[in-house]
């Protein structure tokens, strides 16, 4: 195990969030029922009329099947503020011929309420690809949704809002990796798939958190330029002989948790069983009974079913398995994400009605881009 720093060996300013000059995230944002520009989507395929959001008995009806799974960790009273944008959406995407996908770290009003396919961001991605609709609703984050249109070039991509950014992802732009590429010349680049299109278009190969180390291997180099997560690329590190030169991003949720913090836990009740992302600091790595991608984590919780089980990762997450497993009890160290929690019922609403918030991708970096994820996909499957 060997692991570099790219930015301080390369005399780099550091992530591209915290300088004069970095990459924004895009502008932008749903319209929460008042449209004041016309889309080239809307142009294309025109506006509907905003409906009537009383809660009837109609949509009270029509949406309690969908109450019963999310009872648990939705407050009745609150449900009557949901159930007619729930209502509407659904019925919209009939009318829209749309799929609405849902990451794993939406709230549960969405992710059970609204979403056709939910799961990691190439997991959601992938799925649209192999879907007839016509139109992705992205309920995540705007990389996920650039992904998606990389994966589904002909299909309409909407972001209910467009500024659902990440840090990870603002930390690296392509003219960073342009400059490790000529620091290093000849390491191959691994992309971790939470990055920008204009970061796809510059590496190798991109991954995922469950496939990192076997993506790393597979490029029979002595060492690898994995970015742009340090903890990630730590972790790889760690369970790999390759070399990893790593670049100095990190998710703002997952960072935050410590070591220490997960001790007291422990300490305050040793049965309970931890689980945690490996975007998360080695410290808190140590800690866990088991450490896996988001996807990983879930099947984790169905196979075994702990009595008590602690999810180190944003803690919406946390709520939409707890749906799913009422005999585990869940202990929540929560910390939400800000950006993913950018996407919220009036918006998905929004963008069905006024397909607000299109993603598109300049056609060159698409083609390369999508080149580096095809690679990812290709030797998993």
């Amino acid at each position: 195990m060997s692991m570099t720093s790219a930015p301080e060996q390369a005399g780099y300013p550091g992530p591209a969030a915290n300088r004069t000059g970095g990459a924004p995230w895009p502008p932008g944002a749903g319209m929460n029922g008042k449209a004041t520009a016309v889309s080239d989507a809307a142009r294309r395929l025109g506006v509907l009329p905003y409906p009537d959001l009383d809660y009837t008995a109609e949509v009270a009806a029509a949406t309690q099947h969908l109450y019963d799974k999310v009872s648990d960790v939705i407050p009745a009273i609150e449900w009557p503020v949901h159930a007619p944008y729930v209502f509407h959406i659904n019925r919209l995407k009939m009318t829209r011929n749309a799929v609405i996908l849902a990451h794993n770290y939406q709230t549960p009003e969405i992710y059970f309420g609204v979403a056709d396919i939910v799961g990691d961001s190439l997991q959601l991605a992938q799925e649209a690809a192999r879907s007839d609709a016509e139109i992705i609703v992205q309920c995540g984050v705007h990389f996920m949704a650039e992904t998606s249109k990389l994966l589904c070039p002909d299909k309409t991509v909407l972001i209910p809002d467009l500024k659902a950014g990440c840090s990870l992802a603002a930390s690296i732009t392509g003219e960073d990796v342009r400059a490790l590429r000529e620091t290093y010349p000849g390491v191959p680049v691994v992309a971790y798939v939470n990055t920008s299109a204009d970061v796809k278009a510059e590496v190798n190969i991109c991954c995922t958190s469950s496939n990192a180390v076997e993506i790393v291997e597979s490029l029979d180099a002595s060492k690898v330029i994995f970015l742009p997560d340090r903890y990630l690329a730590q972790w790889v590190a760690s369970q790999t002989d390759v070399e990893i030169i790593a670049w100095h991003g990190a998710c703002e949720v997952h960072e935050r948790f410590t070591g220490e913090e997960l001790r007291a836990y422990r300490q305050a009740d040793p049965s309970i069983r931890i689980i945690a992302h490996p975007e998360c600091p080695q410290d808190v790595i140590a800690e866990a009974d088991f450490t896996g991608s988001t996807a990983k984590m879930i099947g984790w919780v169905k196979d075994n079913h702990p009595p008590k089980v602690l999810m180190v990762t944003e803690c919406s997450m946390a709520d939409n398995v707890a749906s799913e497993t009422p005999d585990v009890d869940f202990v929540k160290p929560c910390n939400l994400c800000p950006h993913m929690k950018r996407i919220q019922l009036p918006k998905i609403l929004d963008a069905l009605v006024y397909l607000t918030g299109e993603v598109t991708i300049d056609p060159l970096m698409a083609e390369k881009a999508r080149a580096s994820v095809e690679r990812m996909v290709n030797l998993k499957s």
